[in-house]
């Protein structure tokens, strides 16, 4: 299925500065929507020898199962996330973090919807009112919260990130970053995805730059603040194929957040596959990754790939997400021998 078979992978020995690979628990199945059993997938992901991690919160009554699967196949959930709505979810936000230490965790990643449950849009005072008590949930668990850029939370405008941050680090606490480059470059080239994030007139006039190859960009400045302490990898392409295999509950027609890492077989992908509209995606990893071997206080732990069965990225698609997942983990670590021997900038 996908794009072929990949071959098992000797894990890497660790080296000093190595991150942690993990592999969502959504990219572990083929067919979206098919996934194996717990106890499968787990021995999947750690059994092609290229992941060092499960990347997934013990889900809704199958918490005894997760961690059993954690003890079985030793291989722990070391990063999670989930997504919260401020005025709903506080009660819920403590038992994660819990949830999440029980099963190795080391760092759960915070989606906080844009939106208050009663409906109005969340000040940037009240994301980091959410952050710092995550972040103090955390501290006492010796759990590490970040927050994420992504699209229908608060920082879907991604102008209010290094505000956010701001304020953070201005309460004293260490803002800690989640880089999914996909939600950035989704609307790269893409003014429809820009209006929808109020963002149009700033990359109009040039006041945001995304394009990741320009000097002054989005990327580089949030690189550059040392925040990132997981990077998540799903390639996306600028003014990407909107998902049309999929649709949400209110009809609108998936968006473009996922694009095959390998050419998918006939039949498997609804829109023509260049390998070159890949680049851009490529490009922000390997700055990443750059970042993270030239700079000692580097904070970067965790890397994720991202083959997921959502509308707005894979469901109703033909491809494998697992293989695709393998190949894009298989192209991380092979990336970062090569910038490891490289002589640093």
């Amino acid at each position: 299925m996908g794009g072929g078979a990949v071959a098992q992978h000797a894990r890497p020995a660790r080296r000093l500065k190595d991150f942690s690979l993990g592999c969502n628990r959504r990219s572990a199945q083929h067919l979206p929507g098919n996934p194996p059993s717990i106890d499968e997938q787990f021995r999947m992901v750690k059994a092609c020898g290229l992941y060092d991690h499960y990347d997934a919160v013990p889900q809704p009554g199958q918490e005894a199962e997760y961690l059993r699967a954690v003890e079985k196949h030793d291989f722990p959930m070391r990063t999670g996330l989930w997504t919260y709505a401020k005025g709903r979810d506080e009660a819920l936000l403590p038992k994660n973090l819990q949830l999440q230490k029980d099963a190795r965790g080391e760092c759960h990643n915070i989606m906080l919807f844009d939106r208050h449950a009663d409906g109005h849009r969340l000040s940037d005072e009240e994301v980091v009112e959410f952050y710092l008590r995550a972040y103090e949930i955390g501290e006492k668990l010796g759990l590490q919260i970040a927050f994420e850029v992504h699209i229908y939370m608060w920082s879907e405008d991604l102008r209010r990130v290094a505000v956010v941050a701001d304020k953070v680090q201005a309460r004293g606490a260490t803002f800690n970053f989640v880089l999914d480059h996909s939600h950035v470059l989704l609307k790269l080239d893409n003014p429809e995805e820009q209006a929808l994030c109020g963002i149009r007139e700033d990359v109009e006039t040039g006041k945001l730059l995304l394009d990741p190859y320009e000097d002054g960009n989005l990327v580089d400045a949030w690189i550059a603040r040392n925040m990132t302490v997981w990077a998540q990898v799903r390639p996306v392409v600028p003014r990407g194929p909107k998902n049309v295999m999929a649709r949400h509950p209110d009809g609108r027609i998936g968006r473009a957040c996922q694009y095959p890492f390998v050419r998918p077989k006939p039949g498997e992908f609804h829109d023509e596959w260049h390998a070159y509209r890949l680049e851009p995606s490529k490009e922000v990893v390997r700055k990443v990754l750059r970042h993270h071997r030239d700079n000692a206080a580097s904070r970067l732990r965790y890397m994720t790939t991202e083959y997921i069965d959502l509308a707005d990225y894979g469901e109703g698609c033909r491809y494998s997400l697992f293989e695709q997942s393998l190949a894009l983990a298989a192209w991380i670590r092979s990336t970062w021998e090569q910038i490891k021997r490289e002589a640093p900038a």
